[in-house]
């Protein structure tokens, strides 16, 4: 009967209300997809008829389907909020121990130095070395070393870049190399961490081979040479007898004297005046956790208050075969079910996943025009059968007032 029909009718129109309210809701949610109440009709076969002949009988809520677009990139600044620019989900491990899968990249560290969401649920990741490179394709909770300095590293090397002046004039003999030439300095660390000062001096002395000009190299001003320097009438250097230096770290150190090479391969002499372009080496003190940032590609890199930046790990992201499929459980977060399959890992940037965008959030896809227009829609669907159902009771007062 109509009443049935009708009845149908205003259930699909009001469950129709429920998912535009929960869009309309939601519309300012990170992370959030927005849905769709998808209906089919129902259809009774007629006696005798077979099933060519069928009537309608009314109208069911086929489906609640997901719409997982692009949702808006909005900048926040924070070095925490990663979006996903493409396709892809954040894995997280629950607190209880199960997996979900989110595009709400909110994130948080906690006291143990866990990248964590708001609902306390751990972000995964591919563990990496320093430099950045993964160590191991098996995803494990991320965390940054914040609960202790990171060690400190002895220097190894020191590299040295400048120009020597060609017009100076020869020293013969050198008497007192810090009175005669130019030199620089740098600081270098022992095993400990502890700064260990290092001087360098140059002097013009008599070459030994005719035709260039040859440099002594000293290690402190008393006169304690490690090498010399030829350059030929380009003022490009030819060879160069430097190799290793010693340092003895000052007392009350334990730390033993220990060697360190000296690269002065880019050094050049020029008609221009002593100028130091560049001295580096490759040791640092300790350093307490001060910042991170996320890469394109996931690669988390840790700054320290000794201006020292390290890679600790990479987050990974997850995708779908049916990503309709998936089943929402609240707070931004789906479960995979049968329908959507296994989920298939990988980093973000490669092939199908989306690059991050770090300080920045996916806003919600609704379109809170759209979701309007509907909802004005829906209502009048619903007005309407219950007219239907306003009308058939008109019907069948008439047929029991029969005389």
């Amino acid at each position: 009967m109509s009443f049935q029909t009708g009845l149908s009718g205003l259930n699909a129109a009001s469950r129709n209300l429920d998912v535009i309210g929960n869009n309309i809701a939601n519309a300012n949610t990170i992370g959030m997809k927005s849905s769709r109440a998808e209906f089919a009709d129902l259809v009774a076969s007629s006696l005798g008829m077979g099933s060519n002949g069928g009537a309608g009988i009314g109208v069911s809520l086929a489906t609640t389907a997901q719409q997982f677009s692009q949702g808006t990139i909005n900048i926040t600044g924070n070095n925490l909020d990663v979006a996903i620019n493409g396709g892809g989900f954040f894995e997280l491990k629950m607190p209880d121990g199960s997996a979900a899968y989110t595009r709400d990249g909110e994130f948080k560290l906690d006291k143990l130095g866990n990248i964590v969401t708001n609902t306390n649920a751990n972000v995964m990741g591919y563990p990496t070395d320093i430099k950045g490179s993964a160590t191991s394709t098996t995803i494990q909770a991320l965390q940054l070393p914040t609960s202790a300095p990171i060690a400190a590293n002895q220097t190894t090397a020191i590299t040295a870049e400048f120009n020597l002046d060609a017009r100076a004039t020869i020293v013969t003999p050198v008497v007192s190399p810090i009175a005669t030439t130019y030199g620089t300095s740098i600081t270098a660390y022992d095993s400990q961490g502890v700064a260990t000062p290092v001087s360098l001096y140059f002097s013009k002395v008599t070459p030994t081979t005719a035709g260039t000009d040859e440099w002594a190299v000293y290690q402190d001003p008393a006169g304690a040479s490690v090498g010399s320097m030829v350059f030929d009438a380009s003022g490009k250097l030819t060879s160069s007898t430097v190799g290793t230096l010693t340092l003895t770290p000052a007392a009350p150190s334990i730390v033993p004297a220990f060697p360190v090479t000296l690269d002065v391969s880019k050094v050049t002499q020029y008609g221009a005046s002593f100028a130091v372009t560049n001295v580096t080496q490759d040791g640092y003190a300790p350093g307490e956790f001060v910042s991170l940032k996320i890469g394109k590609n996931g690669i988390i890199t840790a700054s320290y208050s000794n201006g020292q930046t390290q890679s600790a790990g990479q987050v990974a992201l997850a995708d779908f075969r049916n990503v309709q499929g998936l089943s929402p459980t609240g707070s931004g977060n789906w479960i995979e079910t049968y329908a959507s399959g296994q989920p298939v890992q990988g980093s973000p940037g490669v092939g199908k996943f989306g690059e991050l965008t770090s300080g920045a959030l996916e806003e919600s896809n609704v379109d809170l025009t759209a979701e309007l227009v509907n909802m004005m829609t829906a209502q009048r669907a619903y007005q309407a059968n219950a007219q239907t159902i306003k009308t058939q009771d008109q019907v069948m007062t008439t047929l029991v007032n029969l005389r």
